[in-house]
């Protein structure tokens, strides 16, 4: 059971917010029995919506081979627990709120409410720790019960199903998809089938919260049940559209009299800005005809590729179409008219096959993409752009290793990446790649400088 509770004024617009008129009860039918939507309580100070699932343990296991005659096929706690059931039932019975649509108040279904949402019955072997940790970076206040498996039995320990509250002043829509991704990540007994279609389920409802959560290896590992393919294929997807960390201010502000005219600050730039504004400053110093950009991402470098006048072909390629999908809308190509889509085109594509559509190009541009790829890979990915593709320049970035010691953290600077490179080491390798493709090459840093760890990241420019 899912309870999901307003005191937004008036309250009863929580049922047109999920579509569902709180005098009537709603049912719906899952492959495993029915879902119930219900309103225990709605007046104008507070509604409250109820998700039930009646799962059917017949047809659960109906058709289905392996353990026949096991007890557990039909005594389990599928029923009685907010597993991944429950987000099938969240799913088909509020469709509508989930997509962010609402016909009768369109306003209100992007404004944030005060909601409470409690599940009763919630699965998780980590414990409560774990549950705070998803929930509270959401902007959750969040109260979890724990009890003992059994009081007559102390020994036992605790048990491993939680009472779960959350409060927050949230988007409706946002909410519950905090939910259809969590949920099943806390069950450790998923029942569906682990394919690419869940990568981009995951990809799809993660999308504005997913990327930045301090959680988000963790997330994706356990809602892909640890399939480490379809962890990796996530994680490419999702590698061009994190939020890249902050440039800290290099001084303390001094104190300034209350009548002393101090001009305004201008924005810092994130170290993403400064990377992607260097890269741009060498594009405009070598006056390329094309430029290539692999690992594009969802076009955030494009978008200022096409402001630098005479660089007439443009072609951005990504292996994941969610982030091409994104690249689309953000360089406005459905709407733009021949000449620009002649100029500007994304393609889909991987980097460890040998593809024709990368020759001829003047410029490639390849920013953040490597430390994303395993180690063993690299030798083929250095084949299709160094040999095949061959462009005259390759303006390649990748993250310094060494500089990690200024955000004061061990390991890697994000989940997704399989390696990061100290100065030296990147130097060797573009000395080794120099050597066997025929390129000269020249490194630089990009970020603020620490006099003892170099810059954040360091860029190559590659030239035939």
């Amino acid at each position: 059971m899912i309870l999901i509770s307003t005191t937004h004024k008036p309250a009863t617009d929580l049922g047109y917010l999920l579509h569902k008129n709180p005098e009537r009860t709603h049912s719906v039918d899952v492959s495993f029995g029915q879902a119930f939507v219900v309103f225990p309580e709605a007046n104008e100070d507070r509604c409250t919506a109820a998700l039930l699932l009646e799962v059917d343990s017949v047809a659960l296991v109906r058709g289905k081979r392996g353990d026949r005659g096991s007890l557990s096929q039909y005594v389990n706690d599928r029923g009685y627990c907010a597993s991944s059931y429950a987000t099938v039932a969240l799913r088909s019975a509020f469709a509508t709120a989930l997509n962010g649509r609402c016909k009768e108040r369109p306003d209100l279904a992007q404004q944030a409410i005060p909601l409470e949402i409690r599940i009763p019955v919630l699965p998780c072997a980590w414990g409560p720790s774990k549950v705070r940790s998803l929930f509270e970076p959401l902007g959750y206040e969040v109260d979890v019960i724990q009890k003992e498996l059994d009081p007559e039995f102390p020994d036992w320990g605790m048990s491993p199903y939680l009472d779960l509250t959350l409060r927050g002043q949230v988007v409706l829509q946002h909410a519950l998809r905090h939910l259809y991704i969590l949920l099943p990540a806390l069950d450790s007994k998923k029942h569906y089938y682990m394919g690419s279609e869940e990568v981009q389920k995951l990809v799809a409802k993660g999308e504005g919260w997913l990327d930045t959560h301090p959680e988000r290896g963790w997330i994706m590992r356990t809602y892909l049940g640890g399939n480490r393919t379809l962890v990796q294929e996530a994680l490419e997807q999702l590698a061009n559209v994190e939020e890249s960390l902050l440039v800290e201010a290099q001084e303390a502000e001094s104190e300034v009299a209350p009548d002393d005219a101090k001009p305004a600050a201008e924005p810092k730039l994130s170290l993403h800005q400064v990377r992607h504004g260097r890269v741009i400053e060498w594009v405009r110093k070598l006056k390329p005809k094309s430029l290539l950009d692999l690992g594009c991402g969802d076009g955030k470098l494009l978008r200022e590729v096409v402001k630098v006048p005479g660089v007439d072909r443009i072609v951005g390629m990504d292996v994941s179409y969610f982030s091409l999908e994104r690249a689309q809308r953000r360089l406005r190509l459905e709407d733009a008219g021949a000449r620009y889509k002649d100029r500007v085109q994304l393609i889909h594509g991987s980097l460890m096959y040998r593809d024709r559509r990368l020759e001829g190009f003047d410029v490639c541009t390849i920013v953040e993409v490597i430390e994303h790829m395993d180690l063993p890979r690299l030798a083929a990915f250095e084949r299709v752009v160094f040999e095949y593709a061959r462009p005259k320049t390759v303006i390649l970035t990748t993250p310094n290793r060494t500089y990690n010691a200024v955000y004061e953290f061990d390991g890697m600077r994000h989940d997704d990446h399989r390696f990061e490179w100290s100065t030296e080491e990147f130097e060797a390798w573009c000395q080794s790649v120099g050597d066997r493709f025929g390129y000269q090459f020249e490194i630089e840093g990009v970020g603020p400088a620490h006099e003892s760890y170099g810059s954040p990241s360091n860029l190559a420019v590659f030239t035939a």
